[in-house]
């Protein structure tokens, strides 16, 4: 059978979690719970120190107390036999006693054997708890710091997206704000423009008043002149009537002289 072929979306994660620094960071956090353990771990070996201790102990006490038995037996064996004296007999009671002493030492070295035990099983449960909380911790840490991470891509993202989205409202307002300053400042322009162009034509105009000053006089005389005609005549019409009232006065007295004032 041939290798399995490797799940390219396991690998991308795998690149992705390589290159990612919240793993890196999971990754210190798991040795410093790895650490804590550590820290815990001579308790661990306390106790198996002094199980080894104390097994030793029994296993000491259990060769006395074989070797006690072993001449309890050999006594006995002496003081059971038909020619058996009584230093015999007292020789198995002896061995007897020394058997149930050793036995009654060997007690209390299995109770501190099987206390050095429990105290082992203590200290690998404190061990395992600790280390179980400690990659709970690792695990939290890693979840913050990639949601950490994760927030700083969003954050850079929406930044990003705001400030493309602010520049072009901005740069709308810009060329809307532009063109009506174009169009105050054309105006402005255009009438100081005109002021000037006007200002200018009033300055140049006397000068070309002085290079034709017989032409306006020749165009005055004549209106003068038909204004003043005008006028006479309607004096000559008043005249006229006074002259008729003479004549008619002569007539009417001509026998008569006239009366000396």
């Amino acid at each position: 059978m041939g290798r399995p072929k490797k799940n390219p979306a396991a690998s991308a994660k795998k690149a992705v979690a390589k290159k990612a620094p919240a793993k890196r960071g999971a990754k210190k956090v798991a040795k410093k719970a790895v650490k804590v353990v550590a820290a815990i771990t001579p308790a661990i070996a306390k106790a198996q120190t002094a199980i080894e201790k104390a097994t030793k102990g029994v296993e000491t006490q259990l060769t006395k107390v074989d070797a006690a038995a072993k001449k309890q037996a050999e006594a006995k064996t002496k003081a059971s036999k038909p020619k058996a004296t009584a230093a015999n007999k007292r020789a198995a009671a002896t061995a007897g006693n020394k058997v149930r002493a050793e036995k009654a030492k060997l007690a209390p070295l299995k109770a501190k054997l099987r206390d050095a035990k429990v105290a082992l099983k203590v200290a690998e449960v404190e061990a395992k708890t600790a280390e179980v909380e400690a990659k709970a911790k690792a695990v939290v840490a890693e979840f913050e710091m990639s949601l950490q991470a994760k927030s700083e891509a969003n954050l850079k993202k929406a930044l990003a997206d705001f400030e493309k989205s602010w520049t072009k409202s901005r740069e709308r307002q810009n060329t809307a704000k532009v063109k009506a300053r174009t169009a105050k400042e054309t105006k402005k322009a255009k009438a100081a423009a005109k002021k000037l162009a006007a200002k200018a034509k009033s300055l140049t105009a006397p000068k070309k008043a002085a290079k034709k000053p017989a032409a306006k006089k020749a165009v005055a005389k004549p209106v003068a002149k038909k204004v003043v005609a005008k006028k006479p005549a309607a004096k000559k019409v008043a005249a006229k009537k006074p002259v008729a009232k003479k004549k008619a006065a002569k007539k009417s007295g001509r026998g008569r002289p006239a009366k000396k004032a």
